[in-house]
């Protein structure tokens, strides 16, 4: 039995009460059997080659019950599930990021970028470490972004714009004015280097997560916008009014079940009403609110146009307009996900509310 600790947070004991105990495993351990250790809150820490442990993972995940394929808060549960349980096979890692397995990849960029120095022997889950190497190589080759002619690089944590109806439609919509703009929870920063590429003169972009901010001003200096830009830690707005005020809001209200949703989803709507209650205040009289939102949330039942409609009227803002697009999804169609089957009639739209 042995307590494995993740990089960066020694303190951190990462077991799933309340059996709290990880036990050794090798390629002679069958995907049923880690399946069932697994079930019982207990983590493995993995002693043999890399990509047996991979194999591993891939079986156990194929035997894992899928839920209703009508159900959303079931699916969302089971996803949590699943990853929760995936998350108990862990590699092991010497100081310095080395994972000591044969035939393991050099993850110590990857890892020291996220988790900073490590000084003692560690443990990280392999599903963790997939997401962290696949995050790496995002940042190292970027997303093309046409509307910009360039490449926006996200950092880890940071949602990647690899959906870009939503960046076009804030290419292509007239602007109000190009004195000042406000880029709200801006990310990687895409939404702010547009309004800059399109001549708006100062833009002020704002994210609560330190990983954001970071990303968003290295992106906007490699596409020299630096000397018109600048990113700022804050809560929604910065201080002060502006002609344009634009929003891209996690699309989907609900809970957050790991530090990866905040991109995805707003629990309580927090994000989206909060944006709308406050947006008066910071625009000017003449100026406009954009908020860019998909209908999916309405597709699933978690949100109805009425709504949205009433918490615009109830903010003092009024519709003056209405762009939509629909979205070009790169995966393949499952009909057994219900998220895929209402992306299938999932509309994009950019509203532009006024005072």
């Amino acid at each position: 039995m042995a307590h494995l600790v993740l990089p960066g947070e020694p303190d951190r004991r990462l077991f799933a009460p309340p059996s709290r105990r990880a036990v050794a495993a090798d390629d002679r351990l069958s995907a049923d059997a880690a399946l069932r250790t697994m079930s019982a809150g207990i983590a493995l820490l993995w002693h043999a080659d890399y990509p047996a442990a991979r194999r591993l993972l891939a079986a156990v995940n194929r035997r894992i019950p899928q839920p209703p394929p009508d159900d959303y808060p079931r699916y969302r549960a089971d996803r949590a599930r699943r990853a929760r349980l995936l998350s108990l096979l862990y590699v092991p890692l010497d100081p310095g990021h080395v994972i000591p397995l044969h035939r393991a990849p050099d993850v110590r960029t990857a890892c020291t970028a996220v988790y900073g120095p490590l000084d003692a022997a560690a443990a990280l889950p392999l599903r963790e470490l997939l997401g962290v190497l696949g995050a790496a190589e995002w940042r190292r080759k970027g997303v093309a972004v046409p509307a910009l002619g360039a490449r926006i690089h996200p950092h880890y944590g940071v949602f990647a714009p690899v959906r870009q109806e939503y960046v076009d439609l804030v290419a292509q919509t007239p602007l109000p004015g190009r004195d000042l703009a406000f880029d709200i929870g801006t990310g990687t920063g895409v939404l702010a280097a547009v309004l800059a590429h399109r001549g708006v003169r100062r833009v002020v972009a704002t994210d609560t997560s330190p990983r954001a901010v970071a990303c968003a001003t290295e992106n906007l200096a490699r596409l020299g916008f630096a000397g018109r830009t600048e990113v700022v830690p804050a809560d929604l707005f910065p201080p002060g009014r502006a002609p344009l005020v634009v929003a891209n809001p996690p699309w989907l209200p609900g809970r957050l079940r790991g530090p990866l949703d905040h991109a995805v989803y707003d629990p309580g709507s927090r994000m989206l009403r909060g944006f709308l209650d406050r947006a008066r205040r910071h625009l000017t009289p003449d100026g406009e609110a954009w908020l860019v939102l998909s209908d999916l949330a309405e597709h699933l039942g978690l949100r109805t146009r009425e709504e949205l409609l009433g918490w615009i009227a109830a903010a003092g803002l009024r519709v003056v307009g209405r762009t939509e697009a629909a979205p070009r999804h790169p995966r393949a169609f499952d009909p057994a996900d219900p998220l895929h089957r209402a992306r299938a009639a999932e509309v994009t739209s950019l509203w532009r509310l006024s005072p």
